[in-house]
Order: structure tokens, then C-alpha cells, then sequence
């Protein structure tokens, strides 16, 4: 056997960030910058209100109180939208919704909340001090800023900001194409009926979803039988649109393993026992014209979310571009006895709780990799590495976290 680092190193030896491609923002979502976006203009652009109200000079309405309030004549609107030519003079004010630019003249904005809300003259109780409610022009960013460095992940806001500042383009590493493919005959689509010796796919479903929260664009095949030639023939098929590509089933000793047959006489892949529980067949290498990853899954369920989460999601990140590439580890103390075979690093599940500031795990699963419900309850993996048999309750566990749950 391999250990799991050997195997592991290996992907990430063949693996690489995808090249550069320039997309729309929002299909840039997720993506990664592999430019850095710089502000032509500044932003705001010029100087505008931040409230609805009345743009004032200070010096017309500084004695204003709400026992002696200020009237002032209210010489023009002006709304969001095309600079207007109205100015404030003195001892009179523009009125001025939010967004609009600031008349020349005028030094602050008064709230229509300190206001009668006047039309023809305004009744002001309340004195603002120089400059309140005004945006300045650049205050957020000034001409020639860099607002968005290479290697930031445009999410909503990064998105929005790159917008604000006039790009409709940028430059990323896209996101990897996953194409996802089960295997064996006795497999059905999740909905049809279970005859005898069948059971409902849940391995392409699950994996499909777990490429996309790892930030791939993930693609289901759906079920092919233990048919060699039927295989051959879908993968060859899927290569023009797959960065990766991921089966589950068929990589073990049995006679109808066939993702094995197959893919050893494809390009380099080759299928190792890898030192893990669960998980111990895997199956890695590349195949077609653009040597295409592809990864070998056990068929159990648990086996083969947890190969995912071990090989699969690193690989995706690094053609991603993010780091890091594995999800967080915390050091934790486990509350109940852990069992692992010596020769082997094994992902046991388990609940992950905050307690009084220390992490704390408690059993959620037995170790069967069929349990898939014991693995839907598990918001985390209790990594027990190659050497260690036992974990006493009271001791120091490490955990890689699925997911935050407790306080």
C-alpha cells in the first residue's frame, strides 16, 4: 500500500491551475483574478448626497434649533442622474434627493427628517456641521487605485465593485469542468423502482454536488452498466467538455470492475491501495488528447465522498487557483473512544461541538463505509494517522471540519 500523502502528492504533482481566460463578471463568479483590476476614475465620481433633504451653505442655517428653526426659499430640485446647473446662493437651498450632485454653493445637506419638507420654502430646525451627508468625490477609491489584487476570489462584493469601477471583463482562472460518471449494473435512477439486487445511484448525485461546493462547474453523466465498451464509449464522449474527470464503482479485485479494466489501458492511469479507511482502492491518471485527471472512486458511498474530500476537492482548488487546498483542521478532544487499524490513516465521522472554547467530538456513524446516513449527520472527519490504534477519551484528536456546527 501507499500512503495517503503518496497518493495525494501525486495528483498535485500532475495537476495544474487552468490557464487564464477573460469572462463576463458574473460568469466570472467564484473564479479567481489573474489580474489586478485598477480604478480608471475615482469613486464616487463626484461629490453627491447621501440623503434626501436640502443642500445647504452652513453658514444660512447655523443658528437653525427646533424652538428658532431657519426658512429658507427652496430655489430648484435636483435629482439623481445628468450634473444640473443650479447653484446655492445665499440665504437659499436646493432640494436634493440621494445620489444626486451636490449644486455648486452649497457645503452640506440638511435630512428632509430636520425639515417640514418644503416645497416652495423648507422649514429647517436642525444645523448640520461643513460636509455632512455629502460623498466626497474619492473618498472610497481614488483614481489609479488597485481595488481588486490578483488572486482575490470575486465573490458578490468583489463583483459589484469591479463593476462599479467600469470593467465588464476580467481576467481568471475559470472554474474546472467536472463531469461525473457511476458505475454497476445494479445501479437505478434515484425515483425508479427498486427490483430485486438494485439500489438507487446516490454516489453521481452526491459527487456532482460535492465538485460544485469545492467551486467547479459539475456536469452528471448519470449511470453506466459493467459493460467495457459502454464505458469506453462515455468517457471518450465527455472528454470535449471535462477538466476532470470522476468515476465512482469498478476499482476494486472483482470480476466486473470494469472503470478498472478500462482506464488501465487509457492513458496513464494506474490503481494503487492507498493506506485510508475508508477508501483503500483509488484510481488516478490522465487519458485523451489533453491529458485529462481522472479519478478512480470506490463505489461505497462513504468511501467515495471521503476520497473526495481527500484527493479530489485539493486538486480542484489548485486548478482554481485558491488556496488552501484542503478544507480547515482543528485540534480537538474526543470524548469517546477511537479505534483505526495500525497500518492505516483513517476519516472517522463524527459531530463537532464548541465547548467553554475547546473543540469536542462525539460519535455520530459507525465505520462502515455503506452508512451513508451516519455520514450525513457528520460535520466532521476525526483523522486518526498510520500508527495510531487507539484514541482514549480525554485525548487530543485532530479533525478536518465539513462544516460549523455548535457554539
Amino acid at each position: 500500500m501507499i500512503s495517503v500523502a503518496q497518493h495525494l502528492g501525486r495528483i498535485l504533482d500532475v495537476v495544474q491551475p487552468l490557464s487564464p481566460l477573460a469572462m463576463n463578471l458574473l460568469e466570472a463568479h467564484g473564479c479567481v483574478l489573474t489580474e489586478d483590476v485598477v480604478a480608471p476614475a475615482p469613486l464616487p465620481g463626484f461629490d453627491n448626497s447621501a440623503v434626501d433633504g436640502y443642500a445647504v451653505r452652513v453658514a444660512d442655517v447655523a443658528s437653525a434649533t427646533a424652538d428658532d428653526p431657519v426658512v429658507l426659499p427652496v430655489t430648484g430640485d435636483v435629482a439623481a442622474g445628468p450634473a444640473s446647473p443650479l447653484r446655492v446662493s445665499a440665504g437659499s437651498c436646493v432640494r436634493i434627493m440621494t445620489g444626486a450632485a451636490v449644486p455648486a454653493g452649497a457645503d452640506s445637506v440638511i435630512p428632509v427628517e430636520w425639515t417640514d419638507g418644503g416645497v416652495a420654502t423648507v422649514v429647517i430646525r436642525r444645523a448640520p456641521v461643513e460636509g455632512a451627508n455629502v460623498r466626497r468625490v474619492g473618498e472610497d477609491v481614488a483614481s489609479g487605485d488597485t481595488v481588486l489584487a490578483a488572486g482575490s476570489r470575486l465573490g458578490a462584493v468583489q463583483i459589484g465593485l469591479a463593476a462599479a469601477v467600469g470593467r465588464s471583463r476580467v481576467l481568471v482562472r475559470p472554474r474546472p469542468r467536472v463531469v461525473v460518471v457511476s458505475t454497476g449494473s445494479e445501479l437505478v435512477e434515484a425515483g425508479q423502482p427498486l427490483g430485486p439486487g438494485r439500489i438507487a445511484d446516490a454516489n453521481s448525485p452526491a459527487l456532482t454536488a460535492a465538485a460544485v461546493e469545492a467551486g467547479a462547474i459539475a456536469y452528471r453523466v448519470g449511470i453506466v452498466p459493467d459493460d467495457p465498451r459502454a464505458l469506453e464509449a462515455t468517457l471518450e464522449d465527455q472528454l470535449v467538455r471535462a477538466d476532470v474527470l470522476v468515476t465512482s464503482g469498478g476499482v476494486s479485485v472483482g470480476a466486473y470492475d470494469v472503470v478498472k479494466e478500462v482506464l488501465s489501458r487509457l492513458g496513464t492511469v494506474s490503481f494503487d491501495k492507498v493506506a485510508m479507511q475508508p477508501g483503500m482502492p483509488q484510481g488516478f491518471g490522465t487519458i485523451g488528447p489533453e491529458s485529462t485527471p481522472v479519478f478512480g472512486l470506490p463505489g461505497n458511498p462513504v468511501s467515495a465522498l471521503v476520497s473526495f474530500e481527500t484527493f479530489v476537492r485539493p486538486a480542484l482548488r489548485k486548478m482554481l487557483g485558491v488556496t488552501p487546498l484542503e478544507r480547515p483542521r482543528v485540534q480537538a478532544v474526543t470524548r469517546f473512544e477511537l479505534r483505526s487499524p495500525l497500518a492505516k490513516t483513517s476519516y472517522l465521522r463524527v459531530g463537532l461541538s464548541l465547548e467553554k472554547g475547546q473543540h469536542v467530538v462525539t460519535p455520530v456513524s459507525g465505520t462502515g463505509s455503506h452508512l451513508l446516513a451516519g455520514m450525513s449527520r457528520a460535520s466532521a472527519l476525526a483523522v486518526i494517522p498510520e500508527g495510531v490504534e487507539r484514541v482514549a477519551p480525554g485525548d487530543p484528536v485532530e479533525v478536518l471540519v465539513l462544516e460549523r456546527r455548535g457554539r
